[in-house]
């Protein structure tokens, strides 16, 4: 190792748009939005239910594991260093490689890492991060939201796709999504979803609890949906507006929260990111707004 070297970055580092994005609380409700997303493509949420049970049982099965896990690899790729990151993205695709199920259309057997699957769960990812952080408040600019979209190509790489065939910006995002909606539909295993996400199965002991804070959280993370996801549900599509309203509430609250006291939740990744990297590479809103004049210049990427 070459002792002059300073700190590893990881793969995203301070510069990035998602090291100062993915350590806002709102990240919760768009990771919501992206599994009511995903939900939506029958081939890759028939992957899901064959090989997890993490939507059927009596208290919900692994769905909270999911979540979790989802937001450690989110975590580790974002604020980890580059060995962990890789080593992350290393475990997901060997899980992957061993995986198979059903096409719920045609009977035969595929594999859940066919690259068109993946790019289906990465781009419903970032497309909810993206909406949700920017619905709720944060000031990304349209540059920014650019650089966010390329930026996660690093992601992608990660569980196994090839970036060049990953979108490079929001538009390529846009695009993707008007091409890939004429096979998505809200079958059962996406009414499954939807029912678990509404009212998860919780102790009753815990059911007010669940009612009072998952519940609106969930409708929420619902509401941003586009209006094509709502028609494929067959639920009513809430007012935008009021959507907005209550993203940007929600977001003022959840931010109002002392950074340090909700990054003290394991695992810890910003702690350990700010600790290797020192404090100012502290995630926060204002490093976005200072640096968004710079990225909005002609001829700026």
């Amino acid at each position: 190792m070459d002792e002059n070297a300073g700190p590893d970055p990881g793969l995203y580092g301070p510069g990035s748009v998602t090291w100062q994005c993915h350590g806002d609380p709102v990240m919760w409700i768009a990771g919501v939005r992206a599994l009511y997303l995903q939900a939506l493509h029958p081939r890759a949420v028939r992957g899901v239910m064959e090989n997890s049970s993490a939507f059927s049982g009596e208290n919900g099965g692994d769905a909270w594991g999911r979540l979790l896990r989802t937001a450690d690899f989110v975590g580790t790729v974002t604020y980890g260093t580059t060995e962990a990151a890789e080593r992350a993205g290393a475990r997901v695709r060997k899980i992957h490689t061993m995986l198979s199920a059903t096409d719920p259309a045609t009977g035969a057997r595929f594999r859940v890492d066919e690259p068109e699957l993946l790019l289906w769960i990465h781009c419903a990812q970032i497309d909810s991060f993206l909406h949700v952080l920017r619905r709720s408040g944060v000031p990304l600019s349209a540059a920014q939201a650019d650089r966010y979209v390329a930026e996660n190509r690093v992601n992608a790489r990660l569980v196994g796709l090839d970036p060049s065939g990953v979108p490079e910006d929001t538009a390529a995002l846009a695009a993707y999504f008007d091409r890939i909606r004429p096979e998505l539909a809200a079958g059962p295993d996406a009414r499954a979803v939807d029912a678990f996400l509404c009212a998860p199965p919780i102790h009753p002991l815990l059911v007010p609890g669940r009612n009072l804070v998952w519940r609106p959280l969930a409708a929420l993370a619902y509401g941003s949906l586009p209006d094509w996801a709502h028609q494929l549900y067959g639920r009513p599509a809430p007012a935008p507006r009021s959507v907005t309203r209550r993203l940007r509430l929600t977001g003022s609250l959840l931010r109002s929260i002392p950074a340090g006291l909700r990054w003290q939740l394991p695992p810890g990744h910003i702690l350990k990111a700010m600790r290797r990297m020192g404090p100012g590479s502290r995630p926060a809103p204002y490093t976005l707004r200072t640096s968004a004049a710079i990225l909005d210049r002609p001829g700026r990427a």
